[in-house]
């Protein structure tokens, strides 16, 4: 099977080509990066003999990745019984490149209070095929498969799987699964050309009421842009079953 990463060592590992793009093909697409972190948390939490479920991802792209090996690691912050705050690093070099704070809380039985006011998708057979790479560059968004409706510039409703597994030699669990998709939002509803205009995120946040299931990853997506020069890409996050949680991501603009 391909991969996005190769273990290298105890906490280190190997970028392949399906991880290159999308501003540039010499560095990392965030997103599997993200992914990573997500199951650098979970493995530390394995081995701490913890249960609690993760409700908050927030990560801050301190900057460029090469292509090459990284390392993570990982530390809690705010130790506790029924919740716990844990910040992972993703390194290059020696060079902090990403950082993850995530919200551990304990797990609960809630299933007759269950419910949202999220607008439901599209299913994915009812959503248009899209070739994502006719706009954006790189591996990671060949390795995609997407559908896609979108309504107006900035504003889309798509589905996303990938059949290339985040690490070589790790059973990873289905949030770290989807997690390594969750920074292709930028992307799907552009509001302007990236050819025209640059609209990197500096940061990726996303609250989790029920964890996502399944291969294909769904966001409803809306792009806006500011009058001084920033931005914040917004979605709500679905799996087939119903919306799973929102994301939202700042933008620095750049024509």
């Amino acid at each position: 099977m391909e991969h996005y990463f190769e273990r290298a060592g105890a906490h280190s590992y190997r970028a392949t080509r399906h991880t290159t793009g999308a501003w540039r093909t010499s560095e990392q697409h965030i997103a599997p990066a993200l992914g990573l972190l997500v199951h650098a948390v979970e493995c530390d939490r394995e081995e701490r003999a913890g249960d609690k479920v993760i409700g908050r991802l927030s990560f801050d792209i301190l900057g460029t990745v090469a292509v090459e090996e990284v390392e993570t690691s990982v530390r809690v912050i705010r130790p506790g019984r029924t919740i716990e705050l844990v910040e992972a690093t993703l390194a290059h070099a020696g060079r902090p490149a990403v950082t993850l704070r995530a919200w551990l809380m304990q797990a609960g039985e809630t299933g007759e209070l269950a419910g949202d006011h999220h607008a439901p998708m599209p299913s994915v057979e009812q959503t248009p095929v899209w070739d994502m790479s006719t706009v954006w560059p790189g591996g990671f968004i060949a390795s995609a498969e997407v559908r896609r409706a979108q309504d107006a510039p900035g504003r889309a409703r798509a589905w996303v799987r990938s059949d290339v597994a985040l690490v070589d030699d790790d059973d990873v669990s289905p949030l770290a699964h989807a997690a390594r998709l969750l920074d292709i939002a930028n992307g799907i509803a552009v509001r302007v050309s990236p050819q025209e205009v640059a609209f990197p995120n500096l940061d990726l946040t996303a609250h989790l009421f029920r964890q996502p299931r399944g291969e294909w990853l769904g966001f409803d997506t809306s792009v806006s842009f500011g009058p001084g020069g920033t931005g914040v890409t917004s979605t709500v996050l679905h799996d087939e079953s119903g919306a799973v949680g929102t994301m939202d991501q700042i933008l620095t603009v750049r024509p």
